[in-house]
């Protein structure tokens, strides 16, 4: 499986449940944006991220190449579990495509070595 790594560094943020979109969280070529009951989360460039937005920064971001069927089964996991057992945290994004696995910038490149030691290929 290929693993490509894009370019920018992402936070995720969150907000108040009620709180209007705003255009700052929806530039980039890579966003997202989930809404419950109780916050507003959102993963975005972190250059957009007003400073007093309560968020995590400095995340890297490792997208599955390729479009995955919806009857494959394990692949967070088979990505998930090697990086758990190098003490590594993970958050991950889906999408109708694909899986997006984000990992802290610090730990991208224990994260790649651990990855490519379970054959996965990673790209940067």
């Amino acid at each position: 499986m290929r693993l490509q790594i894009l370019g920018q560094t992402f936070a995720v943020c969150k907000l108040d449940e009620k709180l209007k979109i705003l255009d700052w969280a929806q530039s980039g070529d890579f966003f997202s944006i989930s809404r419950t009951a109780s916050e507003l989360s959102i993963v975005c460039e972190e250059n957009n991220v007003p400073k007093e937005v309560n968020s995590e920064r400095g995340w890297k971001i490792l997208k599955v190449e390729g479009t995955l069927d919806f009857n494959l089964t394990g692949i967070l996991v088979s990505i998930a579990e090697p990086l758990a057992k190098a003490k590594i945290s993970i958050f991950a994004v889906s999408t109708f495509d694909t899986d997006y696995i984000l990992v802290k910038a610090t730990d991208l490149s224990l994260a790649s070595e651990t990855l490519t030691s379970k054959g996965f290929v990673v790209l940067a």
